[in-house]
């Protein structure tokens, strides 16, 4: 999960400034970026299909009113 991910990024964060400016969390924004973009696309495939399954609803609804 993400929430992990997200903790250790926090966890290298909290550590200082110059810490996160020598790219020391790099590894773990890259992750979280990583576990984001996957989160995201799935509901983008999600959405893509119910909106796929809407229109189709709505064409078979119009030509049973003969439209």
């Amino acid at each position: 999960m993400p929430w992990e991910v997200i903790a250790a990024l926090e966890e290298c964060h909290a550590k200082g400034f110059m810490h996160k400016a020598a790219g020391a969390c790099n590894d773990a924004k890259d992750l979280v970026d990583k576990c984001l973009r996957q989160q995201r696309s799935k509901v983008q495939d999600d959405n893509r299909a119910a909106a796929r399954a809407k229109r189709d609803r709505i064409k078979e609804e119009q030509r049973a009113l003969g439209l």
